[in-house]
């Protein structure tokens, strides 16, 4: 008997040993996917979804359930075959996109199953991390694309996004489902609810439709911690509710922290259904055998849109190729199945060669800053002026309080090994310094790693019962980031080290000091501006710092790609969402229920919930014709008509503008409207990608047969063939011919196709125009000749000009300006009766003018004024201006969304104020007529004159004149003139 207990105990001991230094790998195997079998098994009849139809995997029907259970034998039998039980841990079978288990083994016993039988390879799992409201009016899709759909309450109706990500807090009101109409079941998805192992119910509700998570690799690399990552769908982190919420949540969900409402937030496409796959955790990210489970599941389950705001830390440097590795190819079984799926480009920028989203098959989206800014102002006591972030209230108006440094009120002096300018512990500051002051403290490398936050800066404040908090940058190094952060009481902190510099001076002159330091007295003063309100930027949008750049990498090398990526750019810059309050990924926002954060991860759910909506209205599109209509869309130029810019490193801390390249926004920024309806899309699948892999130089054709089970049987020449709506040749020699194919998805339409280059590439394109039939394809030819060596690369695009108005180019500032007319305003007016019904609306106060507008109705302002009856009216205007323009003054000044409409004022007119019913109306009076200088400023514009008679213009004193009894002519007046004005505002 103790002979044999030994020998369990050394036996046990050694299983121990084995899995002691025990790593997570990846293994592929010999056979096809369900996505791909083709029936050559005797007893197994065929799964392989057809490339040219739009149907999916049937996941519950016996013949796809019994092949992958075959599978999933076969992987166990080979791990009971090699090695003892209790020596290894299988931890997922990848059965549905690709072949192949991830297994808890030791790097010996890995060399063993990668000489085993049936094995084409075995990797070693690596990390994946994060990358990490206003934007739907920002992109147009209250007006513009979701009236297309039903309205926002239909706007992405039975389309399931799918997220790999930090799981959700289900219990936001982002995600309820009693704020709308009653979600029905889906009979195309198929996946399921856990349930909450606290409170013993599951995670959905109709709107989350599915709630799943994935940490076996996660576990078994002894990373998990379950008391804080918790062991369920729940979100510990944040980053996940964030996500899903840009995507698909509720529509008009107040934002609403410390008592201040910052506006009201909405997912993309608000009908959409959100099904759930955590795969990520707080503090280490993921790992990508969790990721490809959660990704494999999600297809299985039946998802339209899978939404990836995660990347590798770095190229896989197991692999040859960037394109093929367990990741990629498991979302080109996910593209091959139909889903549409949207990666965050990387958080790496300004520098080149940062992305971590590579394939074709993936659309990879860069970040925007839009035209919301926050800023706020430190005034000291000398007058001086110091700019800042601070999305605060301001100290009391007309009054200035005392500043006192943290490191001047300390209790005791040994408390400085715990870093008191940080203000992080109320306990080491003298209260009675405090209480009634500013105080002051500094912003050190603590904030910068995430061991202080801003925000416990405002409750140390609070608690010492100061008037207000600064926060002074004295060293930046270049990168670091400042965001402004939403606090409870008057605070600021200033990023600037030179304007820090500048109060730590005034603050040191103004302390008279004891020869020992001790303060005698405090004199320096100061207030905290009002930092809630946004000041609306017409430069939007831009690239933001950083965002990962270009140019692509085919191997980890970093060996230049004949592909473009990124593909599009979306907000991703100060992005209002959910967040859950268990979340510590911000520590600025721990324990609220929304936050404001930055990141590729918060770009791609924007364009993952545009797909959306895109794939409500055409549910048969591909991927990439879902893809192509997204880029083929999109615009190079920002608000006031100037060519996008990219934010990049200067001299200085602050970031500089340069102008950008698609190696920084890839086609454009995201045109959700123009996406629904672009005309001609470039279309590819599965049998093209294979032929862009086999294409490409450098990539064996055995390692692409491990990954997709396929031969290279098919080549398109040169992998710059590939049908995409870019090209990309990384190296030109001579002259290079690449061919495309577009397919109409329109009426009948004749195109012109015209291509410019910069002038060291001669560019032609064959033929110069085509027509098409509805649902017919046409190849045209570009030819890329060089003129002049550069050693760099030179850009230029194909414009193809529809005559119905479509239009694959950028457009100019008026026919941008017309299109958003006629497809999303919506006016009113009295007058004239012969323009169809309307009705007339009265402004009697500032309070009913904004509450319009706030009511998200983009209304065209046109006005004159005249006579001594103005005080009213301007009160109005200048309401309404501060509530959308906060830095408009009342003169002859470009408003931020159209240059050269401008809000102006004449004191010899009469007030009035007309709203118009529709954008024929505005038309038909000749704004297309009478514009007649449309460039980057707008030298000439239209405006309505009313002629007001006597007899009504005593009846109209003191509020706004009725339409319905004034007369209209129409009058072109030129910006500089020196005559009275007529104008118009256009709020949008």
């Amino acid at each position: 008997m103790r002979v044999v207990g030994l020998s369990c105990v050394l036996l046990a001991l050694l299983a121990f040993m084995m899995r002691g230094n025990a790593e997570v790998y990846i293994v592929m195997m010999e056979g096809e996917p369900v996505i791909s079998y083709t029936g050559d098994i005797p007893g197994f009849e065929a799964t392989a979804v057809d490339v040219d139809s739009d149907e999916k995997i049937e996941t519950t029907s016996e013949l796809v359930t019994s092949y992958a259970q075959h599978l999933e034998k076969k992987h166990d039998m080979l791990l009971d075959m090699l090695f003892d039980r209790g020596t290894y841990k299988k931890l997922y079978s990848y059965r549905h996109l690709i072949n192949g288990f991830s297994v808890h083994i030791s790097p010996e016993q890995a060399e063993i199953l990668r000489r085993a039988p049936f094995v084409k390879s075995v990797e070693r799992d690596w990390k994946v991390r994060r990358l990490t409201t206003h934007t739907p009016q920002f992109l147009g899709l209250p007006t513009g694309v979701w009236p297309t759909g039903g309205g926002f309450d239909r706007a992405g109706e039975d389309i399931v996004i799918g997220f790999v990500d930090s799981g959700i807090f289900p219990h936001h009101p982002s995600f309820a489902s009693h704020r709308n109409d009653p979600y029905g079941p889906l009979p195309k998805y198929r996946g399921k609810c856990e349930v909450d192992p606290d409170t013993k119910k599951d995670f959905c509700n109709g709107k989350i439709i599915g709630a799943q998570h994935f940490a076996h690799a996660a576990i078994a690399a002894g990373a998990f911690n379950p008391t804080i990552d918790f062991a369920s769908p729940m979100d510990g982190d944040g980053h996940g509710s964030h996500t899903a919420a840009i995507a698909a949540g509720n529509n008009g969900i107040p934002v609403r922290i410390h008592g201040h409402e910052f506006g009201r937030a909405s997912g993309m496409a608000p009908r959409a259904r959100i099904a759930v796959y955590k795969a990520l955790y707080r503090l280490f990210g993921g790992f990508v055998a969790d990721v490809v489970a959660a990704i494999d599941q999600a297809v299985h389950d039946g998802v339209d849109i899978l939404s990836l705001s995660v990347g590798p830390n770095s190229p896989p440097a197991t692999t040859k190729t960037t394109y093929l590795n367990p990741f990629d190819a498991t979302l080109l079984g996910a593209v091959k199945a139909g889903v549409f799926v949207v990666q965050a480009a990387g958080n790496g920028g300004p520098f080149p060669k940062t992305l971590v989203s590579y394939s074709p098959w993936i659309a990879s989206v860069a970040a925007a800053i839009d035209d919301r800014r926050y800023k706020n102002h430190l005034t000291l006591g000398n007058g001086k002026i110091l700019a800042g972030l601070g999305l605060s209230p301001s100290t009391r108006r007309n009054r200035t309080y005392t500043l006192v440094a943290a490191n001047d009120v300390l209790l005791d002096s040994s408390v400085t090994k715990y870093s008191p300018s940080d203000c992080q512990r109320p306990e080491l500051l003298n209260k009675n310094l405090v209480e009634g002051n500013i105080l002051l403290c500094g912003y050190s490398f603590n904030f910068v790693v995430g061991t202080a936050s801003i925000k416990k800066v405002s409750e140390t404040a609070k608690s010492l019962g100061a008037a207000g908090f600064v926060l002074a940058v004295e060293n930046s190094s270049p990168g670091t980031k400042y965001d402004p952060v939403p606090v409870g009481i008057p605070g600021i902190v200033i990023v600037d080290v030179e304007k820090s510099a500048d109060l730590i001076n005034y603050y040191n002159i103004s302390t008279p000091r004891d020869w020992t330091g001790r303060v005698k007295s405090f004199k320096a003063t100061g207030s905290i501006g009002d930092g809630l309100m946004p000041i609306l930027h017409k430069s939007a949008p831009e690239v933001a710092l950083f965002s990962a750049r270009g140019p692509n990498i085919k191997d980890f090398s970093f060996e230049d790609a004949d592909l473009l990526k990124p593909d599009i750019l979306a907000p991703g810059s100060l992005i209002w969402a959910a967040w859950s309050p268990n979340g510590t990924d911000e520590p600025n926002y721990v324990g609220e229920g929304f936050a404001m954060i930055s990141g590729t991860s918060m770009a791609a759910p924007h364009i993952a919930g545009i797909g959306a909506l895109i794939k409500q209205k055409h549910p048969h599109w591909s991927p990439a014709a879902i893809k192509s209509a997204l880029m083929t869309t999109s615009t190079t130029l920002d608000r006031a008509g100037i060519p996008l810019r990219a934010q990049q490193y200067s001299e200085t801390e602050a970031p500089k503008l340069v102008k950008a390249t698609p190696f920084d926004y890839g086609s454009g920024h995201v045109n959700p409207r123009a996406a629904l309806d672009p005309g001609l899309v470039f279309d590819a699948g599965y049998r093209d990608y294979l032929g862009f892999l086999c294409t490409t130089p450098g990539i064996d054709a055995h390692e692409i047969r491990n990954y997709t089970n396929c031969p290279c049987n098919f080549t398109m020449g040169h992998p710059s063939n590939l049908n995409t709506p870019s090209i990309t040749v990384s190296h030109l020699v001579k002259t290079r011919t690449i061919t495309r194919t577009v397919r109409n998805v329109a009426e009948e339409e004749t195109y012109t196709i015209t291509a410019r280059m910069d002038p060291a590439i001669a560019i032609e394109a064959h033929p110069q125009a085509m027509t098409l039939r509805p649902g017919a394809s046409r190849k045209f030819s570009v030819s890329l000749t060089v003129r002049r060596v550069t050693g760099t690369y030179s850009f230029g695009e194909i414009l193809m000009k529809g005559s119905r108005g479509h239009k694959m180019e950028e457009q100019s500032f008026l026919d941008r300006m017309v299109t958003h007319l006629r497809s999303s305003c919506k006016y009113y007016t009295g007058y004239p009766k012969d323009l169809g019904p309307s009705r007339v609306i009265h402004f009697t106060s500032e309070r009913e003018f904004v509450q319009v507008l706030h009511e998200g109705r983009p209304v065209v302002v046109a006005f004159t004024i005249r006579g001594n009856y103005t005080k009213h009216l301007d009160r109005v205007l200048e309401e309404a201006a501060s509530e959308f323009y906060p830095h408009v003054k009342f003169m002859r000044v470009e408003c931020p969304k159209y240059p050269g409409f401008c809000i102006a004022r004449q004191k010899n007119e009469y007030p009035f104020i007309e709203i118009f019913h529709s954008p024929e109306q505005f038309l038909e009076f000749g704004l297309a007529k009478f514009c007649v200088t449309c460039g980057q400023r707008l030298l000439q514009y239209v405006a309505f004159a009313p002629f007001v008679t006597q007899e009504n213009e005593a009846a109209n004193q003191g509020r706004v004149g009725d339409p319905n009894i004034t007369r209209y002519s129409v009058k072109v007046v030129p910006v500089s003139s020196e005559s009275s004005l007529t104008f118009m505002m256009l709020i949008v």
